[in-house]
């Protein structure tokens, strides 16, 4: 399957740097949950091993995973990284949400 979530290269680069300080083979994994102010969210772990069935994206170094499930809901979606004067962090640009919280984690569709 080809990968429907673009990594952004500031992305990929931020995640290479954080992949590096980890054990070797270690992914990022991002998926969507229940919860937040506006009813899903995005989480962000490392992690070692990946499913069957898992979407793998690779760019620049850095190798990100999305399930199936959490895929569906990302489907068009951007990861990009922030830098600003609130502080940095990671942004899913999601077009199929239709509210977001002001942090920028959380969504409703």
């Amino acid at each position: 399957m080809t990968a429907t979530v673009i990594v952004t290269d500031r992305a990929a680069e931020r995640i290479g740097e954080i992949l590096r300080k980890e054990p070797a083979g270690t992914m990022l994994r991002v998926s969507v949950e229940g919860g937040g102010c506006s009813g899903f969210q995005y989480k962000f772990d490392t992690e070692r091993s990946k499913a069957d069935d898992d979407i793998v994206i690779e760019k620049n170094g850095a190798t990100v995973l999305i399930d199936p499930i959490s895929l569906n809901y990302m489907i068009g979606s951007e990861i990009d990284f922030v830098d600003d004067l609130i502080g940095s962090s990671f942004k899913v640009n999601n077009p199929k949400a239709v509210a977001s919280c002001g942090c920028g984690t959380s969504f409703a569709l």
